[in-house]
């Protein structure tokens, strides 16, 4: 695993320092990109990452049951919001199965105006060949919790890999919260997940990100034959702020070690993107949040003072997720006056 570019590492032995990939394949995406030409969602120039990691790409193949782009194999999702008198709308909709929305829902008694949306999938999972793409649009002065409805579970493969990205867009003013349940990935599963946040000066992003080992329950620890996940945090602009990249392939350098996963079963990350205080009591926040969980853990602040983050490793699923709840609520409190909101979803 790296951590590379603009983002300090923060002091934990989740961090290493190893060689880059190497160089990875520019799809007709970028150019398209580069060009500010519009692609139809259908085409693979829409769906697939402009860029694929080495360490997955090389384990491209054609499945022996259904291919990438056909029925059910390419999810997108767009989503809108807007700020619609006292509270924030969905303004904008579109999903192809498997990806799907219910409604927002307003249950944030300290802010109502908050909408309240879980990501969902109609299938159990992410197979092989699945190719995911998820846009999130959040407008001037809205207010906005993203999260998905269970982890994502990503199944065996024998052919090919799967991908999903995930572009978040924080307008002025907006105040988003992007935190997802953990990835779950199976034996011999192949994954890449990039997710771009894309932040307007004025704008505040919490965006989480959490992995576990396998299948824990079932005694499955790092069978996967590769994890990979960038995290890009933009300017609204399209300048570059600061690049997490993660890469765990457990059969090559391994990732039990010390400069690793140092054994544990869980990493998960918090990035806090904001204006509203500033970096460094952003970190102290995180720091103390996270203080006597007796986790391993690290904080730092991010790149030009815009923020801070934290990473955390543990063995124990449910002290984990304690743990990243804390730090939300503290930052929320810090941030916005007000405690997190209890999510049901069971």
């Amino acid at each position: 695993m790296t951590v590379t570019a603009a983002a300090p590492a923060p002091d934990t032995a989740a961090e290493a320092s190893v060689a880059p990939d190497p160089p990875v394949v520019a799809t007709a995406e970028a150019a398209t990109a580069e060009a500010g030409a519009a692609v139809p969602r259908l085409d693979p120039r829409h769906y697939e990452p402009a860029r694929v990691p080495y360490v997955v790409r090389r384990h491209a193949g054609t499945p022996d049951t259904l291919g990438v782009g056909r029925p059910g194999k390419v999810g997108l999702l767009e989503l809108a919001f807007e700020r619609i008198g006292e509270r924030t709308e969905l303004t904008g909709h579109y999903q192809k199965s498997p990806l799907q929305i219910m409604r927002p829902l307003y249950f944030d008694p300290a802010r109502p105006d908050l909408a309240v949306t879980f990501l969902m999938s109609t299938g159990g999972g992410i197979l092989q060949a699945d190719r995911l793409r998820t846009d999130l649009r959040c407008g001037a002065d809205t207010a906005t919790h993203l999260t998905t409805q269970a982890a994502t579970k990503v199944y065996r493969m024998e052919f090919d890999y799967a991908t999903q990205l995930v572009n978040l867009d924080a307008g002025p003013r907006a105040y988003v919260e992007y935190l997802p349940e953990p990835v779950i990935p199976f034996v011999d599963s192949r994954f890449y997940q990039r997710t771009v946040l894309t932040v307007d000066p004025t704008a505040t992003v919490l965006a989480g990100e959490t992995v576990l080992a396998g299948r824990l329950a079932r005694g499955e620890r790092n069978a996967y034959q590769v994890f990979a996940s960038d995290l890009e945090i933009r300017r609204s602009d399209g300048e570059l702020t600061a690049l997490d990249t993660v890469r765990l392939e457990p059969s090559a350098a391994g990732v039990t070690g010390p400069a690793v996963l140092a054994g544990h079963d869980v990493m998960a990350s918090l990035y806090v993107v904001t204006p509203l205080a500033p970096a460094a009591l952003v970190a102290d926040t995180l720091h103390g949040a996270l203080a006597d969980c007796g986790l391993l853990y690290g904080v730092s602040v991010l790149p030009h003072d815009s923020g801070a983050w934290l990473r955390l490793l543990g063995s124990d699923t449910r002290a984990c997720a304690a743990a990243q709840r804390a730090a939300w609520d503290a930052v929320r409190r810090l941030l916005i006056g007000v405690p997190a909101p209890a999510l049901r979803k069971t």
